[in-house]
């Protein structure tokens, strides 16, 4: 099992977890979507992080691979049964993907990607606006979360929060525990389960053998 990326992301990352909250193994291969080799080309057409291959099979794009990981190993379910939590929990991961993530995006583009990979100045205009941006939803989720997990049992939506908001950690953009009280206590919860501990070693191995 192989997954193409850049730890980086959000969307890479929400797989990871997801790999290891299942307890398997996959390599994570680092790869650069604005120059794709053969390799990640074959598993993802369009040049979109993360790819995976499991065998003969590959497909892109986050939620297909949570999607086919959580029906080929449902064990433990992390899309719940019940028709209602299921749908609270892909909610969740849609306001993450479509909502908070493409509104912290300036934050990360001018506090981490321009100054520390590309090594350019990045533009602090926008990465004030997106402070701003990200207000929303993160008072929204501050308000819904539930006393353990966003709703229910632990499941994708809460990998996909937990993801988003680590890369905002890198940024220097960390969740205010005064702002967002509960948030801040949930994402304790996530970051201490044993799948999230053993994804992020994997991520801050490939950070360290980049030299970032």
């Amino acid at each position: 099992m192989k997954i193409y990326g850049f730890p980086l992301s959000p969307f890479v990352r929400k797989v990871l977890v997801t790999v290891k909250e299942k307890g398997l193994d996959a390599e994570l291969v680092p790869s650069n979507p604005t120059q794709p080799d053969e390799e990640f080309l074959g598993v993802s057409p369009f040049s979109k992080i993360p790819g995976f291959r499991d065998g003969d099979f590959t497909i892109a794009d986050s939620t297909a691979i949570v999607t086919y990981l959580d029906a080929k190993y449902p064990e433990p379910a992390l899309l719940p049964a019940a028709p209602e939590a299921r749908a609270r929990a892909v909610w969740f991961e849609e306001v993450v993907d479509t909502i908070l993530v493409p509104a912290g995006a300036p934050i990360i583009l001018n506090r981490f990607l321009r100054p520390r990979i590309f090594g350019i100045e990045g533009d602090q205009a926008a990465a004030l606006a997106a402070d701003e941006a990200i207000k929303r939803p993160l008072s929204y989720l501050e308000g819904v979360v539930g006393e353990e997990w966003l709703s229910g049992d632990f499941s994708i939506g809460d990998i996909s929060l937990a993801s988003g908001l680590r890369t905002l950690d890198y940024a220097g953009a960390s969740l205010d525990a005064a702002a967002y009280p509960r948030l801040a206590a949930w994402y304790g919860r996530v970051t201490a389960r044993a799948g999230w501990q053993a994804a992020a070693e994997v991520e801050a191995n490939i950070f360290k053998a980049l030299g970032i």
